[in-house]
């Protein structure tokens, strides 16, 4: 199959606002964009989305909705992007297994977010979460904000540049993703973006006592640096044109990558799912920047 960048929609601001990110990284990529639907929805969401009777809606009522969503983006987009080649499909199937099947078939999966705090609706809470949790390929959330979803609703043309700003990075040194860091050199490199990457590392347990702000020593410091320019000297001599600040904090990376992206174009973390009886966690770090972010994020698999 084609190489494609996918963004599933369902005809709110906040997919018109992940399909109008996915058809400039389109552009940036240089490759197609695929519009998708997934037509089985959970009965009381698709009622509310589609305007329909509260109830079980007949297949073809939802086929039918699913084509008249993916007509009208394919051509709100086609108008803010004149040229970009557009390819739409309706995909059976509940929406994560549907998403999951679509992530696997491109280079990357764009979805709107409400924010992951809500769970009802489509392509947001649960249904995101899952999606995050299982995709191999790369996974943009893209929220729209007022001004966006006013834009998009008069349908005004868009530029297709991407939108300035730096492209952030959350590393870990203690597992640094190889998928993760290539990731964020190549989205900084098409954005002809600086890449900030932010490390938050923890101080062995003796330095606290009952501080509650522990002096870090400069050899400590020194040695953080160090192994972070390490980590990353291997990306810069393949992205050259790449400018990267690092910074390295003390402590949990989270809120540093919040601030960060109120002034970036994209922020880039990892995950490495860990599946239990009673859900999935992605990690404390990708759960606060996926909350609270301003820019979209891309999620990444360490896998």
């Amino acid at each position: 199959m084609s190489r494609t960048v996918t963004a599933g929609v369902d005809g709110s601001s906040e997919s018109l606002a992940a399909a109008d990110w996915a058809a400039r990284e389109a552009l940036l990529r240089d490759l197609p964009l695929r519009l998708v639907h997934a037509w089985e929805w959970p009965p009381l969401a698709y009622a509310s989305m589609a305007g329909l009777a509260v109830g079980v809606p007949e297949t073809e009522q939802q086929r039918a909705a699913g084509r008249r969503v993916l007509e009208e983006t394919r051509e709100r987009v086609a108008q803010r992007h004149p040229g970009l080649r557009i390819d739409t499909g309706e995909i059976p199937g509940q929406p994560v297994p549907a998403l999951l099947k679509a992530a696997g078939e491109a280079d990357l999966l764009v979805l709107g977010s409400r924010g992951l705090s809500r769970v009802a609706g489509y392509l947001v809470g649960s249904v995101a979460l899952s999606v995050l949790a299982w995709s191999a390929r790369p996974v943009v959330l893209v929220r729209a904000g007022e001004d966006e979803r006013d834009e998009l609703a008069a349908g005004e043309p868009a530029a297709d540049a991407a939108p300035p700003g730096e492209v952030v990075l959350g590393l870990d040194l203690h597992k640094p993703s190889g998928p993760v860091i290539e990731f964020a050199f190549d989205a900084a490199s098409r954005r002809a973006a600086d890449l900030r990457v932010v490390h938050g590392w923890t101080l062995p347990p003796y330095h606290y006592g009952g501080a509650l702000m522990p002096e870090v020593s400069a050899e400590e410091a020194s040695r953080v640096r160090h192994e972070l320019c390490d980590v990353l000297r291997p990306w810069q001599e393949k992205f050259p044109a790449v400018q990267v600040r690092a910074q390295a904090t003390v402590g949990g990376a989270g809120a540093h990558l919040v601030e960060a992206s109120r002034e970036a174009a994209l922020v880039v973390v990892g995950r490495q799912a860990r599946r239990g009886p009673v859900g999935t966690h992605i990690g404390p770090v990708t759960q606060a920047v996926l909350h609270h972010a301003a820019a979209p994020v891309a999620v990444v698999s360490h896998d």
